[in-house]
Order: structure tokens, then sequence, then C-alpha cells
């Protein structure tokens, strides 16, 4: 039987092929986390984000073999950032998706980076004979035994609140500006409400783990998303914000901390945080 290529649908948000990206994603990372920067977490939060480009979801590439979804060539947000993620069972689909991120992934520009595990020789080999260069930049993440962390204690005055306690959409979206926009004074407006929604709209949600920390005063000062699915051994954390204002606090540390714990309880044993 052969493998066989398809486009992904160009519905945006939870259409059939959004379910079957994740559940492969799930898959190949079942016993052991190979694909660090592109776990289902990220898949679902790249869905949602409001900064994703929907208009060229027909560009992303999928192929499935026997009707199960066995590689894919995608982009995060924007063009431009291409992850060739491949079942090692079909790794001679490697030359095929690096050809095919190169001639439909690259933004306005012309212009893609891919990212390649170190140990893939085979792709980065593949990737050189299509005339892409090596960087010395990585992609890094922590690896963190659940067991072995410990909590780190908010200041005074300060608690946790998450999505299930109720959820504040303006200061939600002013933690996130402030801390990844570096807005002063974030707009605010239904447009921009309907988008924050959008962001925290994944069926895959655990309302309990996705977390403020907020200040004496009902603001909030850091944000984190995580991302739990019920008998997996991993947890992923995605995103983690805090206002500038209230940097140098150990509030970012101390929400990572607090999501993980709660995603222990729930019995995960490890959790992945993108962070050098």
């Amino acid at each position: 039987m052969k493998t066989t290529f398809r486009n992904y649908g160009s519905i945006p948000f939870f259409a059939d092929d959004y379910r079957k990206v994740r559940e492969f994603l799930i898959r190949i990372n079942e016993k052991k986390m190979t694909e660090f920067r592109m776990p289902w977490g990220a898949w679902e939060w790249a869905v949602t984000h409001s900064g994703r480009d929907q208009s060229n979801l027909g560009k992303i590439g999928l192929w499935e073999y026997a009707s199960e979804l066995v590689a894919i060539a995608t982009y995060e947000c924007p063009l431009g950032e291409g992850f060739l993620i491949v079942d090692e069972a079909h790794a001679y689909l490697k030359p095929e998706m690096v050809a095919y991120a190169k001639e439909n992934l690259c933004d306005k520009d012309g212009k893609l980076k891919i990212l390649i595990k170190e140990s893939d020789y085979e792709m980065a080999k593949t990737a050189k004979a299509h005339n892409f260069r090596p960087t010395q930049k990585m992609d890094r993440n922590a690896i963190l035994d659940i067991s072995e962390l410990q909590s780190y204690a908010l200041p005074e005055g300060y608690k946790f609140m998450s999505m299930e306690d109720g959820w504040d959409w303006q200061q939600y979206n002013h933690v996130m500006r402030r801390g990844f926009g570096g807005d002063e004074n974030p707009e605010w407006n239904e447009k921009i409400e309907a988008e924050r929604k959008q962001m925290l709209s994944s069926p895959m949600i655990t309302p309990e783990m996705v977390l403020a920390v907020q200040t004496p005063d009902g603001k909030y000062a850091s944000h984190c998303g995580m991302w739990y699915k019920s008998g997996e051994f991993y947890c992923y954390v995605e995103p983690v914000v805090t206002d500038p204002a209230y940097q140098k606090k150990g509030l970012g540390k101390a929400i990572v901390l607090e999501a993980i714990r709660r995603c222990g309880e729930l019995g995960a044993k490890q959790a992945f945080v993108g962070s050098s």
C-alpha cells in the first residue's frame, strides 16, 4: 500500500483535519516525547491563535498511510516557519516533505526556516540538498520531573485564579499585550474580546489549568497556559507571560510550578517548557 498525499482542509479551527493532526501528534509522542517543539498542545495553541494565517491552511501538507496520518508539513502562525513531523516508520518521506515545504510554506519574501532536530541527520542532509543552510539558532526545552518540584510562594496579597474560577477577558488581553507586545495601554473592544475568547476556545483546554496571578487590586500580572490530556505522562506549558510592571517578583516561576503541580495531581509525571 502506498502513502498518499493531500492538503489540509481550508476550514479554520476545529474541522476534521484539525482533529487528525492532533491525534497524530498524540500518537507519536505517546511513549516518549519526540517532538518537543510541536506536541499536540502547541498545535492546539496555534490553531486558535489570533495571529495565525487562516487563509493559507490549504498549504499544510498531510501524508497518510492506510487512512492514518503519518507525516505533516505545517506552519504555526504566519508562513515562513515550517515544522516537518513524521512517524519514523515512514522516514522515507523526508525528502518529499522538505521539497514540499520549500515550495509551499515560504513567507511573502520567499523565505523559509525549518526546525530540524540535531539527531535527525537524514532530514538535515535533505535540507542541505535543497539549499537550506544550518544556523546556530536553537529551540530549547526544559524537561521537569514533577515529583521533584517544589512550590514557589506568591508575594503577600497575590493569588492564583483559573478560567474555572471566572475569567476577566480584558485583564487577560492586558497581560498578553503588555507581556508579548509591549503595549503600555492595550486597546480593548468587542473585536479584541472575540479574538481573546477564540485563543482559549480549544476543546482540549482544561479550565482549571489555565491560570493567572491576580494582584491585590485585581489585575492579571502573569498568565500560564497548560495542556494536559488524562492518561498521558507529560504536560506542556504554552504560553507564559508576565506584565513588565510585575517582573522580577518570581510570578512567572510561581505560576508555571502551580500549573505543573495541578497536572501532577491528575497523573502527569513530566512537564515540558519551552525555555533556555
